[in-house]
């Protein structure tokens, strides 16, 4: 059994509580319940995602989380008896689309929680990866004279290797890389990726194709397509993403990351010649491209072949065909590296959970 406290909230827990619920736990649930244990509601990652781009305050209760969900398939909780047999939890699951089941006792109390991977603890997502490592880094010279952005040491390994590393976690074993500056460099140290637990496909752009423009060089894929760029480091659950991609029934899903800028004078509102209002120094609040994006098979039919072709390019030329593009915000940690600042603050964050870990 799990260690259960872990999971539980009261109504009352503010949002930001219950995220630090959901990164401690790392099961991507929180259970609600009363003082009794009864089950109130569950918070999944979604719902925290979804109440992020909703701009709902994370000092509201978790009690909000509940009153939001407007499907009526998960309005209330999918629960199961304590000692429902496995086979009948997977079938529930399948069945409903869920990943998690709460157990409940015979007076109604959660004792026990039962998830897809301890179901299917070997499951492989049916996605394969593209990692995106052909961009020459010229902000990050002098340090991209003699390596490939992707190839720059963070800790004691490789940039790209930590990204392989994460994909391998989260059960992805198919992954492509586009290469174009310095791409020996790449090869030389991953080969055909068995190393790292992985099985690596390379594709050569012989001009820079831009940041989308190497996907029209892979034989379309079957299953959703992970493209993640090579110069990012982060903890983003690519599990969740997945879940949350069919869940929308997207054609195309796109991370982004929330980004505050505070507005460094005082702002005047104005109504033709009148002022209307002033405000001092306010703080903006942006969803931006995180440089992570889930693609079904059908989004290919829109990638030309061999062009230079940008992810803007083709976000835009699903919009205008009426396809369904979703923003998945991405709460967990996040890093772009694309100037020597951030590759610094990188080098720290790694030092950081290594003494973390020691």
């Amino acid at each position: 059994m799990i260690e259960l406290e872990r999971f539980l909230v009261s109504p009352q827990t503010p949002i930001r509580e219950v995220m630090t619920c959901l990164d401690r736990n790392t099961k991507g649930i929180a259970l609600v319940v009363d003082e009794e244990r009864h089950l109130l509601g569950t918070v999944t990652d979604g719902d925290i995602r979804r109440a992020i781009l909703a701009q709902v305050s994370l000092e509201a209760p978790a009690s909000e989380l509940l009153a939001r969900k407007v499907h009526p398939l998960y309005r209330q909780p999918i629960t199961a008896r304590l000692g429902t047999p496995p086979g009948a939890l997977l079938r529930l699951m399948q069945e409903r689309s869920v990943r998690h089941v709460p157990l409940l006792d015979e007076a109604g109390r959660v004792a026990d929680l039962v998830t897809l991977n301890d179901l299917l603890p070997e499951q492989m997502l049916p996605v394969q990866a593209v990692i995106m490592a052909g961009g020459r880094g010229t902000r990050l010279r002098p340090l991209t004279d003699e390596l490939p952005k992707p190839m720059l040491p963070v800790g004691d390994r490789p940039l790209m290797e930590l990204t392989v590393e994460r994909l391998r976690q989260a059960g992805i074993r198919r992954v492509h890389v586009t290469t174009h500056y310095q791409a020996d460099k790449i090869r030389e140290h991953f080969a055909d990726g068995s190393a790292f637990g992985v099985e690596l496909r390379y594709v050569a752009e012989e001009q820079p194709l831009g940041t989308a423009g190497g996907l029209g060089l892979l034989t379309p894929p079957q299953e959703p397509l992970l493209v993640i760029n090579g110069d990012i480091l982060t903890q983003v659950d690519f599990r969740a993403m997945l879940a949350y991609h069919q869940e929308h029934q997207a054609d195309m899903t796109v991370g982004v990351r929330r980004y505050d800028l505070q507005v460094p004078y005082g702002v005047v509102e104005c109504e033709d010649i009148r002022v209307r209002r002033l405000t001092e120094k306010p703080w903006l609040s942006f969803f931006v491209n995180a440089g992570i994006y889930l693609l079904e098979p059908t989004v290919y039919q829109y990638i030309p072949n061999g062009q230079c072709f940008n992810m803007t390019d083709l976000i835009q030329r699903l919009l205008d065909a009426g396809r369904t593009v979703v923003s998945f915000p991405i709460v967990e940690y996040w890093l772009d590296i694309g100037q020597h600042e951030d590759y610094e603050r990188a080098q720290e964050d790694v030092r950081k959970k290594d003494r973390e870990l020691s």
